[in-house]
């Protein structure tokens, strides 16, 4: 019998394990027995934990966009101008636990899945939603109703794309240059904006 408060421990190495395994195999190939020695235990203790490769991927899912939020919100608690907030979600896109070569290959992997999984579409939309109206809610405090919206969905596909460029290789992995990239595509809506507050 498992010890009591072990459940978490538990759960998040074999969640680790997951990241490293479909890093290391793809994720056809990260099957439970090579997740359970890459964790050093036995197939049974996945099991045990977790229905089955399916719960564990979603799992795995939850808990990388449960890390992205955390980080977002202690970032967001520092900020002092909607810019400032802009910035921060932004920052944590691409902040450095997100941005281990492990962990790209594993939103890659799930992303991809994701169109045969109806667990991992929804949280997929969840996150995709979740992105947007925190983007919006200070870019509507900076620019015009229409031009904020743009300007959000701009954002979060840009994200969304360096990432993908990123998990094929076809990027540098350099956080730094990301949120700058990101950042200037948001302040060449602000700077638009300000010198014409037309949007024309």
């Amino acid at each position: 019998m498992p010890k009591v408060g072990m459940q978490p421990i538990r759960r998040k190495q074999l969640i680790d394990a997951a990241i490293q395994s479909i890093h290391e195999f793809g994720l056809a190939n990260a099957t439970v027995a090579r997740i359970a020695k890459k964790a050093g235990v036995s197939p049974g203790i996945v099991h045990h934990y977790f229905e089955d490769k399916n719960d564990l991927l979603f799992s795995t899912m939850r808990a990388l966009l449960v890390d992205l939020r955390i980080d977002a919100v202690t970032r967001l608690g520092t900020a002092r101008t909607p810019t400032e907030r802009v910035y921060a979600i932004i920052d944590a896109s691409f902040s450095e636990t997100q941005f281990s070569p492990e962990v790209i290959t594993a939103w890659l992997a799930l992303y991809g899945s994701a169109r045969r999984s109806d667990r991992l579409s929804r949280i997929v939309r969840i996150y995709a939603r979740r992105l947007h109206a925190n983007l919006l809610h200070d870019l509507r405090k900076l620019l015009p109703a229409d031009a904020a919206v743009r300007a959000a969905e701009g954002t979060a596909a840009l994200i969304d794309g360096l990432y993908l460029r990123l998990a094929l290789g076809s990027a540098r992995p350099d956080p730094d240059h990301h949120r700058a990239l990101t950042r200037d595509y948001v302040d060449t809506h602000l700077a638009f904006h300000s010198a014409d507050p037309s949007g024309r």
